[in-house]
């Protein structure tokens, strides 16, 4: 059974941290693919795309702990 959870995407090009909440679909551990595609803002540029696999962790932010996007996983 698919599982669509809110994960946090970070955001390139920013004086400090952002994080962007998307959906994404979790498919295994800790292991999630980014649905959402990046809204029509100038400006905003995410650090990975829709449809990629991503590894996700907990961390914390100002507001509380947050499932962040860490790296993309890579195929061999």
């Amino acid at each position: 059974m698919t599982r669509i959870v809110q994960i946090y995407m970070p955001l390139l090009g920013e004086n400090v941290d952002v994080w962007r909440p998307v959906q994404a679909e979790h498919l295994y551990d800790n292991i999630y693919r980014i649905l959402d595609k990046p809204p029509d803002l100038d400006g905003e540029s995410w650090e990975f795309a829709p449809g990629d696999e991503v590894v996700c962790e907990v961390i914390e932010v100002a507001d509380g702990p947050i499932l962040a996007a860490i790296r993309k996983v890579e195929r061999i």
